[in-house]
């Protein structure tokens, strides 16, 4: 009975600092947002007017988020009666927004005026480190190539 009660307990309290650790992490992002608002980044290949193009690089941002165990727990539940796994999804919304803060820090460093061609790639990292083939973390990168645009035009 004792090994249910502390069970239980080690699941409650890894749900409450998870998602503190979360609210945490998306005030941060959102604050961070809204300084790189002025940076668009697009997924067209293209502008209207290449002329206008001074300078073009390739930039990047990439994070890796880590699984808590209470995350794994739920998918596990999820894995055997089906449907949407929530908890993966916030995880992964929240890496690719960071990793496109990133990239746009990286872009904001070149004074680039525009990322244009954005992509994401998503990875699942750690799959072969335990024998069940379970996901350990996530890995987004986002790229793309940060435009510098002639002035006045």
């Amino acid at each position: 009975m004792d090994a249910l009660i502390y069970f239980i307990l080690f699941i409650f309290v890894g749900y409450i600092s998870g998602t503190i650790i979360e609210k945490k992490h998306y005030l941060d992002i959102e604050v961070r947002e809204k300084k790189y608002l002025n940076l668009p980044a697009i997924s067209s290949k293209n502008i209207e007017d290449e002329s206008r193009i001074l300078s073009a690089n390739l930039v990047s941002g990439s994070v890796v988020i880590s699984l808590d165990y209470f995350k794994r727990f739920l998918a596990g539940l999820r894995n055997v009666v089906g449907g949407r796994i929530h908890s993966y999804e916030t995880l992964l919304d929240r890496s690719r927004r960071e990793a496109v803060l990133r990239m746009k820090e990286n872009a904001s460093s070149m004074n680039a005026d525009m990322i244009l061609n954005i992509r994401f790639q998503t990875l699942g990292v750690g799959q072969k480190a335990n024998k069940k083939g379970n996901i350990g973390c996530f890995e987004v990168v986002a790229y793309g190539t940060a435009v510098k645009l002639k002035p006045g035009t």
